[in-house]
């Protein structure tokens, strides 16, 4: 569901306007209809959120070095504003210790690769000193360093140009000339030229800078766990900043400049406590229902169940205001296609056993998913892998126990059946979603612009029921087809003329029956995932017990090693999957017949 909003209008005396908008920020409920602009073209404000991207960067950046027993939650950030005196200026002096400690790694490093592509040059001639070499230019003789593949080097250059080979490898050969000075030297071969240190000296101030390096990085790591937290404060605050500079950038002035105007929207369910702190301060306020024209803030409100639901319709888009919200209609869908998709009951029991684990696994798809969202996941894998009576690849129903026969008897499901249980389940979403269609049209437009969706669920409901019970060819089934007929051909569009009605009619049943038929289609994947992963999990079992040595004890090792690196893969793989598929499945298929717009902006209410 939607929280349904009111419109508030205040007029301030600018002399009060700081005073009334700490007020607002300590009730923490007005979203504050925001000049952009405004707060664009004031320096400050720019100079500000410049200032937030540096935190916002070092923050990302400590939080992956700091020591485990550091604070890095939002909690220990929120604790750190209270008793942190950083803020203001002394965060920016932390930014500048951390930014100066980064220059110093980054000088170290750019020196390394030029140290390294020195050590490369030099490797070659081995470490001998420069100086001997400049001893003998002085001494009358010019010293050139050449190399060349082995099949071109010829031995006259040695008597040539006193040639002297210094190493040679598979590649190259290495060798030097000495010659008088001027001595013009012809030879197919590539000139070296060498730094001009020692190959020692470059290992050492190489051995030294690794040093630096490792020393610097203690050094970030110490700055992290003294003072991660205080840079979080200071972030924090000067969010609040920000948001506040918004606010008040968001009003007009009139009234020759005395007055302050601001607009936002607040809960109708909290204006009881805004009028209440309104009425003490004596500030004029004005409450209005929003009109279609608006742009109004979403808030989701739904109870604890479909609550847990709520981070996957934020993953699509919000709904418009007015238009229904889904989340409630598809997580009991969401929760099915998810143990079709995985399927397999001694995966869903071990999600559910290593709920942390696998908690923090799907928050990585999703940071906002919640445990007891996990475990309802893992919950439905076990009920829907009774279908199948697969566990850890293994077919439990092949167990000859009265238990699990019994429990096959009642539940089991071949291949084929699974196969269309995934088209029923398809069907029954997507004429639930026309239903929802129709329902959210009434509620938009009127109940005449839903006339046509209505048609088409009598058409499919009408052959549907038609063609199971053999009655094609009956009176009723006529009047249904002829009625459906004309509310899809006739209201297509409501105000226009019939014979445009009927044009757009007949191009929309075309739309439909073509796109209908794809939609049903891709619910096989639900199968097809099941399957898959199923199949993957007994080939796992086959190789941990075909490819075991015939030794007690390490024929053991190898089959556990194999049956728990092949399941972790598998059910890493297939959870991803089963969460994939099944969103497509809701926000294409579902969503798409259901009508669903969306396109909100999240209700963000103004809080200091």
């Amino acid at each position: 569901m939607i929280t349904r909003m009111k419109k508030l209008t205040f007029l301030v005396f600018y002399k009060e306007y700081k005073e009334f908008l700490d007020r607002m920020g300590e009730l923490g409920v007005l979203h504050v209809i925001e000049k952009q602009q405004g707060a664009l073209d004031d320096a400050e404000v720019q100079e500000q959120m410049r200032l937030l991207s540096r935190y916002a960067t070092a923050i990302e950046a400590l939080q992956k070095v700091a020591p485990s027993n550091s604070p890095k939650g939002e909690d220990s950030a929120s604790a750190a504003v209270k008793s942190s005196p950083f803020g203001g200026n002394e965060g920016g002096q932390l930014l500048e210790q951390y930014d100066q400690l980064l220059a110093d790694k980054a000088v170290n490093e750019q020196r390394q690769q030029l140290l390294i592509k020195d050590e490369q040059a030099l490797m070659p001639w081995g470490d001998f000193d420069p100086a001997s070499v400049e001893r003998l230019v002085k001494a009358g003789y010019d010293i050139n360093f050449f190399a060349c593949a082995p099949r071109l080097y010829k031995e006259e250059w040695e008597s040539e140009y006193n040639a002297i080979v210094i190493n040679q490898d598979k590649s190259k050969v290495y060798f030097i000339t000495v010659t008088a000075p001027g001595t013009e030297i012809s030879i197919e071969a590539e000139m070296c030229r060498l730094p001009q240190s020692s190959l020692g000296n470059v290992v050492a101030e190489l051995e030294a800078l690794k040093t630096g390096n490792a020393a610097i990085e203690q050094k970030i790591a110490a700055f992290a766990a003294n003072h991660l937290a205080d840079l979080k404060a200071a972030h924090e605050a000067l969010q609040s900043e920000i948001s506040f500079a918004k606010v008040a950038l968001s009003a007009d002035s009139v009234a020759g400049d005395k007055l302050m105007l601001l607009q936002g929207w607040a809960p109708e369910k909290v204006l009881p406590e805004v009028r209440e702190s309104l009425d003490k301060t004596g500030h004029f306020y004005q409450v209005d229902d929003p009109t279609p024209e608006d742009d109004i803030p979403i808030q989701l409100s739904n109870n604890k169940f479909f609550r847990l639901f709520e981070p996957l319709t934020k993953l699509y888009m919000l709904p418009k205001y007015g238009e229904l919200d889904l989340t409630m209609f598809f997580a009991p869908f969401f929760l099915v296609f998810f143990g079709l998709c995985l399927g397999d009951m001694g995966y869903g029991a071990l999600i559910m056993l290593a709920l942390p684990i696998f908690t923090k696994l799907f928050q990585l798809i999703n940071p906002e998913f919640k445990s007891s969202l996990v475990f309802l996941f893992g919950l439905s894998t076990v009920i829907c892998g009774t279908l199948t009576g697969t566990a850890f690849g293994f077919s439990l129903y092949d167990i000859d126990l009265p238990f699990f026969q019994k429990m096959k008897a009642l539940l089991f499901q071949d291949n084929q059946a699974m196969f269309y249980l995934s088209l029923i389940i398809g069907c029954v979403q997507i004429l639930f979603g026309m239903m929802l269609k129709a329902v959210n049209l009434t509620i938009q437009l009127g109940f005449k612009y839903a006339v046509s969706t209505i048609g088409w669920i009598l058409l499919l409901v009408g052959v549907a029921v038609g063609v199971l019970t053999g009655s094609t060819g009956s009176l009723w089934f006529m009047v249904v087809m002829i009625l459906a007929g004309c509310m899809v051909l006739l209201y297509n569009s409501p105000g226009k003329n019939i014979f445009l009605n009927i044009g757009l009619g007949l191009w929309d049943a075309y739309n439909m029956v073509t796109g209908l038929l794809g939609d049903v289609l891709s619910y096989v994947r639900l199968f097809a995932l099941g399957l898959s992963g199923g199949i993957l999990a007994s080939v796992f079992n086959s190789l941990a017990t075909g490819m075991s040595p015939d030794v007690p004890v390490l024929g053991f090792i190898v089959t556990a090693i194999i049956f728990v690196i092949g399941h972790g893969l598998n059910i890493f793989m297939n959870i991803l999957g089963s969460m994939v598929h099944p969103m497509r499945l809701t926000f294409v298929e579902f969503f798409k017949n259901s009508g669903y717009e969306g396109g909100g902006n999240a209700y963000k209410p103004f809080k200091k």
